[in-house]
């Protein structure tokens, strides 16, 4: 029986068969998928000919199309729908993949070739495009180390592999502990819960086969019952069990690994001639050191930890006048937090979750981009790969632009968090290849699911992401979507936030999912006064988890890295009552995989730039002005990585921007 993960894919859209996909198809598609790349890059490596740019990176670009392919249906799926075979897989994948890697990037013949081309670049009459993408093919293998021989090439590999491993078990022990935790929760332990927390506990606990509520780790769930919970014994031991993943001892105990895997990186970058894990991964990025990343963080922490610790004091003050004595708490914060919220804004977050239905937001979403690019979303049939999952074709004047599959909701089998990756890449070489775009989300279920605001945010988010990508126009798919610097790929999604903002958008999108009647003025006014509401807090916990991970790299890899997470607290007069978004044991952005490791800052390195940018809009006088969009899409949404990203970005707005856009956005400027 044919493979379908081998066979042409031949339905519309050239989508993969989810249908005829099953498990056990995946091991034999990798077994081919790798001897087929590996035969291609030997066969460029060992060539006779000279080397040329269309022998050697041309050939390159398109002697893995296979096992992207197959990778491209994996991964999406282990993430996002996992099951014990695919864990299974992915752990037997991990040093097989990581192992071809270095095969490939410390292939003497074929680096040999492309150093050639390096050394002769300014005599092939290559094209803008062309020469961006040697540049980084040239710096890929020196940073693979590429120019390592003997031993120290051989221990590189072996580093490389057992990072993978590690990676692979530090994700999978998080999946495991989030998913496996539950509390069932009492009919009297439910007082004080908004309607829509409630459905979503009994939507979780019938997951669970559970007869009745139940509270899990899943962020939509125990975010909102922090909140709103007047149980302060039920929000300490949910709040406790949220931060201890990865920290509960036995299988799934992540701080070994995470230990392992800093002095594995520390001796990497040592291999590779410099100082510290954070040089050698900052040395291509925007921010280009670690000095330039703590200076941004550090003008951010002093406003940000100011305003926190005023909000503290006021937030114990109403604890105390409820009769509880003693210091605000972690699992505090969030349940003063919002009392404060309604008594100075008069603003109730549960009023508000009626009017963003996710269908609302999904109208409001697509709307935007078909204001600012033309864009047209036409819902399609599936079968997808799990029945949760909606499709839509993305069209321009009639010619198709991608496929994009979203998956919104939580459950047992997810990952936490939300994310956008790209099934199919946009390239040109070859023949035109449109992408197949995927956002995933946690949201809570129901009929109909209703977000928060916070929710709501993230779906633009994700999108703007998959703009990135389904916007793509370049030739090479090395180059593609968000193959960027890791601290401007945030830029598309932090950006496209900002027009879930804008008043018309709310007016008319945000609309009762019951009556259809909009979302009343004052509520809708209500909300936008309180866009920086509790910014001290969110400011407060984002930036003491990327110096944390800015730590950890910077310097001699920790034997403890709990106990130097603490020493960096503790300098930085870290507020009692405040703890960092992502603790070590379940710190996924920075251990779960290479992408944020020394790089967590990017998201606010790149809000510097979304601020920024979105001004450049309201100062044309119209959030949805043309020609502005236009640049957008020309300067940053097409553009790929082709060139850097600071050429990008001045581009498409004449100059770099200061940090004072970000601090005013977030309301940490002191009135003038």
């Amino acid at each position: 029986m044919t493979n379908p993960l081998l066979s042409d894919w031949t339905g519309p859209f050239a989508l993969p068969p989810f249908a005829a996909i099953h498990d056990e198809d995946f091991a034999p598609a990798f077994d081919t998928a790798l001897t087929e790349a590996r035969a291609a890059i030997n066969a460029i490596a060992d060539a006779p000919e000279p080397p040329t740019f269309a022998n050697t990176i041309e050939a390159m670009e398109q002697a893995e199309a296979l096992l992207d392919r197959v990778s491209g249906v994996f991964y999406n799926l282990a993430g996002a729908d996992s099951t014990p075979a695919r864990e299974a897989l992915m752990r037997d994948l991990a040093p097989k993949m990581a192992a071809f890697s270095s095969e490939v990037t410390m292939n003497a013949a074929l680096f040999g070739r492309i150093r050639t081309l390096w050394e002769a670049r300014e005599t092939l009459g290559l094209s803008p495009e062309q020469a961006r993408v040697l540049e980084l093919y040239h710096q890929m293998f020196v940073r693979a180390g590429a120019a390592l021989t003997g031993a120290e090439a051989a221990r590189m590999a072996a580093i490389k592999e057992r990072l993978a491993v590690l990676s692979t078990a530090f994700s999978q022990n998080l999946l495991a502990d989030e998913r496996d935790w539950f509390r069932p929760l009492g009919e009297d332990e439910l007082e004080g819960l908004p309607d829509f927390v409630i459905a979503a506990a009994r939507a979780a606990g019938a997951e669970r086969g559970q007869p009745g509520p139940v509270l899990t780790l899943n962020r939509s769930l125990i975010v909102p019952f922090l909140q709103f919970s007047p149980r302060r014994d039920l929000r300490e031991i949910a709040y406790e069990a949220w931060v201890a993943r990865g920290a509960n001892g036995g299988e799934t105990d992540n701080r070994a690994h995470a230990a392992e895997i800093l002095a594995l990186r520390e001796e990497r970058a040592k291999l590779l001639g410099f100082d510290s894990f954070a040089a050698f991964k900052l040395e291509p990025e925007m921010a280009g050191s670690p000095a330039r990343v703590r200076d941004l963080l550090m003008r951010v922490w002093g406003p940000a930890r100011a305003r926190a610790e005023a909000d503290a004091a006021i937030l114990t003050q109403m604890m105390h006048d409820d009769g509880v004595n003693g210091d605000l708490e972690a699992w505090d914060w969030r349940y003063y937090s919002e009392k404060r919220r309604v008594a100075e804004h008069d603003f109730d977050e549960a009023a508000l979750k009626p009017y963003l239905s996710l269908d609302a937001m999904l109208g409001a979403m697509f709307d935007t981009a078909t204001r600012l690019f033309g864009l047209e979303f036409r819902e399609i049939e599936g079968p997808f790969y799990h029945p949760d999952v909606r499709g839509w074709e993305v069209t321009r004047k009639g010619r198709h632009i991608a496929v994009f599959l979203g998956d919104y909701f939580a459950r047992a089998s997810k990952r936490s968090g939300a994310w956008c990756s790209a099934m199919r890449s946009q390239k040109k070489l070859g023949g035109e290849t449109r992408p197949i775009v995927v956002n995933v989300c946690n949201f809570t279920k129901g009929e109909p699911a209703l977000l928060s605001y916070d929710d709501a945010r993230t779906l633009f988010h994700e999108f703007g992401h998959a703009l990135h990508q389904m916007l793509s126009d370049v030739t090479y798919q090395f180059i593609s979507g968000t193959s960027v610097a890791r601290d401007f790929v945030e830029l598309p999604s932090q950006l496209y936030e900002h027009w879930l903002e804008v008043p018309a958008v709310l007016e008319k999108h945000a609309r009762h999912w019951q009556t259809g009647e909009a979302m009343p003025a004052a509520l809708r006014d209500k909300l936008l006064a309180a866009a920086t509401y509790d910014q001290g807090f969110a400011t407060v916990e984002y930036v003491a988890s990327a110096l944390v991970d800015l730590a950890f790299h910077e310097g001699a890899a920790p034997a403890d890295p709990m106990a130097m997470q603490a020493q960096v607290l503790a300098d930085l007069g870290m507020p009692k009552a405040i703890r960092m978004r992502h603790a070590t044991p379940h710190f996924a952005h920075i251990f779960s995989g290479d992408g944020y490791s020394a790089g967590y800052y990017s998201y606010m390195w790149s809000e510097v730039m979304d601020a920024d940018a979105f001004a450049a809009f309201e100062e044309a006088g119209d959030v949805f002005d043309p020609a502005m969009a236009d640049k957008l899409e020309k300067f940053i949404l097409s553009a790929g990585g082709s060139q850097p990203a600071d050429a990008l970005y001045t581009a498409f707005r004449g100059q770099m921007p200061g940090v004072e856009a970000l601090l005013k956005g977030r309301g940490l400027l002191e009135p003038a």
